[in-house]
């Protein structure tokens, strides 16, 4: 799965396209250029792509809206889980 399908996911489920529809959109379009640099080439792009990306989701987690459906401890492990995935992932790209 791509970085984008993951960001697209995670957007989805915060329901964020529908409270910040502006910078869900440059969340995705951000991964989408993460995904399109190539993974042995331009590893200060990437980083700096990366750095953007998590900024614009940090913001897009903080705006999203309240669930009422489900444990909040829940919710935020399950988000933490997410982010350190991706980590794990970006990092994997990288090296």
């Amino acid at each position: 799965m791509s970085i984008a399908d993951e960001i697209r996911d995670e957007i989805d489920q915060l329901g964020a396209a529908k409270s910040t529809p502006g910078l869900a959109a440059v969340a995705i379009r951000l991964a989408q250029a993460l995904d399109a640099i190539p993974i042995d080439e331009a590893p200060t792009s990437q980083a700096v792509v990366a750095d953007k990306l998590t900024a614009a989701m940090t913001k897009l987690r903080a705006l999203a809206p309240v669930k009422e459906e489900g444990d909040a401890v829940h919710d935020i492990a399950r988000q933490r889980e997410k982010r350190r995935e991706a980590a794990a992932q970006a990092v994997g790209r990288s090296v």
